[in-house]
């Protein structure tokens, strides 16, 4: 590694960027294979719920195939949806940087990478720079090189070092060594991460390494996840070449072992274990077909694939017996014997790839719960944002759902929507979910859909066929029989689902309802205003939508219940809020929405608004409001300050609340469809239980974000 003189350019540029060490931070390794993806998942979703806009980079990549584009960013951007093209999201090739190399061109090399990376940095708040990987040729100078990367662009790194084949000093010793030496080079280390270590040695490893660096540098250890250490049969069928003859749908299924059908039939079923890959000749039907059979049998564990070897074929009439079965597992057809595609596929390094989302979600989880992750965040983002933004408001809605997971019934379990929306939030482990209606039908429609929606993970309910029926129903009869409800028209109300399920609630068989995306607003709240009724405090049920607009997230109310809210309601709309946006982390400065700003302004439709604005400070002074104001005045900072010069919410409101339903729910919509903000909700406010209503066009992420809301509300808001 050549040395940077005073009057070296790159060395300007370094000093410039070195003010700037929060902008990003550097993932890098000590080794190959390592688990590097585990951290950069990680750390790329916790940025995201901490700043607005996350940028990626690699300065190093493989070299890659014409046409072809390097895993790990593909993993990445995809996954997170990164505005970022394939050829800005890195700097060389690996073969590029060794030819550099050799002509001795150290000083080329980072200078490139620093103007490719400040590309990326101009764009976004925060970038996520990852090291390479150490394989192929030059793996010995690329810890040289990634300390060189690290220094000269200015930034904080975390370490990463696998515990793989290593005792307790040597994994100790090894991340000690490297945190010295990126201290060395004056490269300051947040955080130290040793991969891969086997579960009883967790905190046997965490406590090492706390002995040996020093305390202002964090640790954390990962320990090896089965999950994350297999291949898939995609893997299998590019590493091998091999042609997928079927289920080609089921090629991201994980192999949990391997073994060979040569025996006789009777004998080998005796090694089938979960996850099972067969490797056997393509003219062994008997393997073949009692493998297939095997895998849909109570009595034998599910299978991950079938391996045909030899580059032999079955024959027709076997192929055609196949293709009349049901449910395929994946079945590839390779070249070469037995015993050398055996050994091929015993060597096969397991990767994370675009496409197999379990794996990315089970990093982030493995993340998550291993890695500090609150002290991190606060050792990397050091500046403040104004406001919050979407992706901080829906990272800390998916934090804070999980901080104590509810329960929530969807009343519409056959909707298509509903059953997506239910895997995501499933997958992401935010809820309990309980399904309304018949269980053999919606198990069939998670079947035709195919979106890996497990039945077990959630709870399907018929109303009419559930034990609590009868007791649902005596205790309608009773909350209602004032209104003339006697018990049979309690029993035929109970056969509802937006009955049931609002019962579940009251029952506190579940903490929460969410429904609409089949039946209208009235038809969802209509039982929930009869008796889960509001709270003492409320005399009024209202709602919001956090409206998610570029770069922050404001609260609109009411745009879904109330018509013609007179000005006292009007008030109570206003300060229920304001108390929902402090909820949920935003500071409250509301905007009392008229055609008119100040005291200019007369008729009977401003001066409700006068006068709701009026008992508002009465009630809470504490509160920021202004009203009557304009919509342009209060988020214009230039219009405000003309119409309202000392006005503490003019042009930086962040609670609008509209005078009429035709004017929020109009507005709301404007503000959707020509912005593309994200609307979540309507979030009901006031009741004694959350019960929320979603539009009947509402999208799976609608339904995704309003249970979110939905079980956070029920964690006591």
């Amino acid at each position: 590694m050549c040395g940077l003189s005073p009057k070296n350019p790159i060395n300007l540029l370094f000093t410039k960027t070195s003010v700037l060490v929060t902008k990003a931070i550097y993932i890098a390794t000590t080794e190959p294979n390592s688990g590097k993806s585990i951290v950069s998942l990680g750390l790329m979703q916790l940025l995201l719920g901490k700043t607005a806009k996350v940028g990626y980079f690699r300065p190093i990549i493989d070299d890659v195939t014409r046409g072809k584009i390097d895993n790990h960013i593909d993993t990445v951007l995809s996954y997170f949806h990164l505005d970022i093209k394939f050829e800005d999201a890195y700097a060389y090739t690996r073969s590029q940087v060794i030819q550099l190399k050799n002509q001795d061109k150290d000083n080329e090399i980072v200078g490139h990478i620093i103007h490719k990376y400040k590309a990326i940095e101009d764009r976004f708040d925060f970038v996520l720079v990852e090291g390479t990987d150490f394989s192929g040729e030059g793996a010995i100078i690329e810890w040289d090189i990634n300390v060189l990367i690290a220094k000269n662009l200015g930034i904080p790194s975390v370490i990463i070092a696998s515990g793989t084949g290593k005792t307790l000093e040597e994994l100790v010793g090894n991340l000690y060594m490297a945190y010295d030496s990126f201290k060395e080079k004056g490269v300051e280390v947040l955080l130290t991460v040793a991969n891969k270590v086997q579960p009883e040695n967790v905190d046997l490893v965490v406590n090492g390494l706390k002995k040996k660096l020093p305390k202002k540098v964090l640790v954390g250890a990962i320990p090896i996840n089965p999950v994350l250490g297999s291949p898939a049969i995609k893997e299998i069928a590019q590493e091998l070449k091999a042609k997928v003859l079927f289920g080609e749908d089921y090629l991201n299924n994980q192999i949990g072992g391997f073994s060979v059908g040569a025996m006789q039939l009777r004998n080998y079923l005796t090694h089938l274990k979960k996850d099972s890959l067969v490797i056997t000749p393509g003219d062994r039907a008997d393997i073949i077909l009692g493998a297939l059979q095997a895998n849909i049998s109570s009595n034998y564990p599910n299978l991950s694939g079938i391996v045909l070897t030899g580059g032999l074929m079955p024959e027709e009439s076997i192929i055609k017996l196949i293709k009349g079965l049901s449910d395929i597992i994946p079945i590839l057809s390779v070249e070469g014997g037995t015993f050398s595609v055996t050994n091929r596929i015993g060597t096969i390094r397991p990767r994370i790839y675009a496409e197999n989302r379990e794996k990315i979600t089970t990093s982030i989880r493995q993340f998550e719960k291993y890695i500090s992750t609150n002290e991190l965040a606060e050792r990397l983002i050091t500046f403040e944002s104004n406001g919050i933004t979407p992706r901080m408001f829906q990272y800390n809605l998916l934090k804070r759902s999980k901080t104590a997971k509810k329960h929530i019934v969807l009343p519409e379990g056959m909707d298509e929507r509903i059953l997506t929306a239910t895997k995501k939030l499933i997958d992401a482990d935010a809820v309990t979910i309980t399904l309304l209606g018949d269980p053999e039908q919606i198990k069939s429609k998670i079947t035709e859909l195919d979106i890996g929606l497990h039945p077990d993970a959630i709870n399907i309910i018929d109303p009419t066929k559930s034990p609590h029926f009868l007791e649902y129903a005596t205790t309608l009869f009773e909350l209602r029989k004032h209104k003339n409800v006697n018990l049979a028209m309690a029993k035929d109300l109970m056969e509802d689902v937006s009955y049931f399920g609002t019962m579940m609630v009251y029952k506190g068989h579940a903490d929460g309802m969410v429904s609409g995306a089949v039946h209208t607003t009235q038809h969802t709240i209509r039982p929930a205003l009869q008796f889960i009724k509001t709270r003492p405090d409320v005399s009024i049920v209202s709602s919001i939508f956090f409206m998610c607009l570029p770069n922050r997230v404001t609260v609109f109310g009411d745009c879904a219940i109330n018509p013609n809210p007179t000005a006292e309601q009007l008030s109570e709309i206003a300060i229920s809020s304001a108390a929902t946006s402090t909820a949920f982390g935003i500071e409250p400065k509301i905007a009392m929405l008229s055609y008119s700003s100040g005291a200019s302004g007369v008729g009977e439709d401003v001066d409700r608004v006068r006068k709701a604005t009026e008992i508002i400070k009465e009630k809470r002074p504490d509160l920021k409001v202004e009203g009557p104001i304009q919509y342009d005045a209060a988020v214009d900072a230039k219009v405000g300050l003309s119409k309202l010069p000392d006005s503490e919410v003019a042009g930086q409101a962040s609670v609008f609340i509209f005078p009429d339903l035709n004017t929020g729910n109009n507005t709301y919509k404007a503000v959707q469809r020509e912005t593309g903000a994200l609307a979540i909700g309507p979030m009901l406010q006031g009741l004694n239980k959350p019960v929320n209503d979603l539009s009947r066009g509402c999208t799976v992420d609608d339904i995704f974000n309003t249970v979110i809301i939905t079980a956070i509300q029920a964690q006591g808001l």
